[in-house]
């Protein structure tokens, strides 16, 4: 059996806060997805942060150490979407993943 090959897109946002603006607090969360161990960081997105993680148990600690981040700027509410993608038939990374589908024409 192949390891698994397990990606995510996690999406975490503040609520209730006086500003529209949430850089700062997203940017927080970010940093620590990136400095969470078994975690690949791939890419921010407009939406969410692409990941690629050694397995479920570290998807679910970055998702963690990104909920703290924001909790440390005061944060009241936050509303936390994870989308995965875990196969266990051959190793892909999200990099050849897009290169796949750009290849056809």
């Amino acid at each position: 059996m192949v390891k698994s090959c397990l990606h995510a897109e996690i999406s975490i946002v503040p609520i209730g806060l006086p500003s529209t603006s949430l850089s700062r607090y997203i940017a927080s969360a970010i940093g620590a997805i990136r400095d969470s161990k078994g975690i690949r960081y791939h890419e921010v997105t407009g939406m969410g942060t692409l990941v690629e993680a050694e397995d479920i148990d570290a998807l679910f600690r970055a998702v963690k150490a990104a909920r703290d981040a924001m909790l440390e700027h005061g944060v009241k509410r936050i509303e936390i979407l994870v989308r995965i993608d875990e196969r266990f038939d051959k190793e892909k990374s999200l990099r050849e993943k897009v290169e796949s589908v750009r290849s056809i024409k």
